[in-house]
């Protein structure tokens, strides 16, 4: 894994602490670990595979949907760093 230079530097957690451990839960089928540990691995991991997709097949509100999802996954970065700072 990687290490977090903002952890490293400043002491506490970045927006983005957690993804790592959070894909490899994932990967090893620990879906409910995976959500309490980065609450945005899934909608992150749906948004670039949808938008492969939407490149690759053009679909007629895909841009729309692509905004959605990473709304939604913008959202819950920031919600889980408010969350985890407080």
């Amino acid at each position: 894994m990687f290490e977090c230079h903002w952890k490293s530097t400043l002491g506490v957690e970045c927006p983005g602490c957690g993804f790592q451990r959070s894909v490899d839960l994932l990967f090893h089928g620990d879906l409910w670990g995976s959500i309490q540990l980065f609450p945005a691995t899934i909608p992150l991991i749906a948004t670039l595979l949808f938008t492969v997709l939407h490149l690759r097949f053009k679909f007629r509100k895909g841009a729309m949907l692509i905004v959605g999802l990473f709304s939604l996954s913008a959202g819950l970065i920031l919600l889980n760093f408010c969350l985890k700072a407080f």
